[in-house]
């Protein structure tokens, strides 16, 4: 499987004086920022359909873009000839599901890289839909978060509930594919994430029961 490319977000950061940690916290800072992103989320676009798309001024988007591009957090897919003019489309970058023994093979900065595209799309996407109101008005939205305290054996069987709930999450969508295919329903858009991780923070340990041991 093909790594991520580290040049991605890592590309211009001489040129924005941004880290891979302040690129992604600066993405997903301002409202014009997270909806580009959300609209490079369903193909590549130009500074014009993006400003179409987001209903801004196009001096304004194309500000946006060039911070995000500086950053690394979006890149470009292609250009065409115009008349005079060159025309560029940007993106974002898909990534596959990545396995432990994909991600073993990574440097640690691959990993921090892949890291930050991922919570980049994650957060973008999330504060779209707070801003267009989409997480109160489904009925079955689910939003759920926690921290929870567990010992080694406990983290593995956590990353192995957590893979086995995204496997099935891809024999979902591909079973509704089906179904669309042999109807007119064009189906609706959903956005699905899966996180697990250490947390930042550094509690003090969980005192021991004596009646316990």
């Amino acid at each position: 499987m093909e790594k991520p490319d580290v040049a991605v977000l890592h590309r211009n950061r001489d040129e924005s004086g941004r880290s891979v940690e302040e690129a992604v916290s600066y993405a997903i800072g301002h409202r014009i920022r997270i909806e580009i992103l959300a609209a490079l989320h369903e193909g590549p676009a130009s500074p014009k359909e993006l400003a179409r798309i987001v209903h801004r001024p196009l001096s304004n988007i194309t500000h946006h873009i060039e911070e995000l591009f500086a950053s690394g957090s979006i890149d470009i897919a292609r250009t065409e000839q115009v008349g005079n003019i060159t025309q560029t489309f940007y993106c974002m970058v898909k990534l596959p599901f990545y396995s432990d023994e994909d991600i073993a093979t990574m440097t640690e900065d691959e990993r921090q890289v892949l890291a930050g595209i991922i919570l980049q799309a994650v957060a973008a996407e999330a504060m779209a839909s707070l801003w267009a109101g989409k997480l109160h008005s489904d009925p079955r939205v689910m939003l759920a978060w926690n921290r929870i305290r567990l010992d080694e054996q406990g983290r593995d069987d956590l990353a192995d509930e957590q893979a086995r709930s995204w496997e099935r999450m891809m024999e979902i969508e591909a079973e509704s594919a089906n179904r669309r295919a042999e109807s007119p329903d064009a189906g609706i858009t959903y956005v699905i994430a899966s996180l697990g991780y250490e947390r930042s923070r550094t509690e003090a340990p969980e005192p021991v029961d004596p009646e316990k041991g």
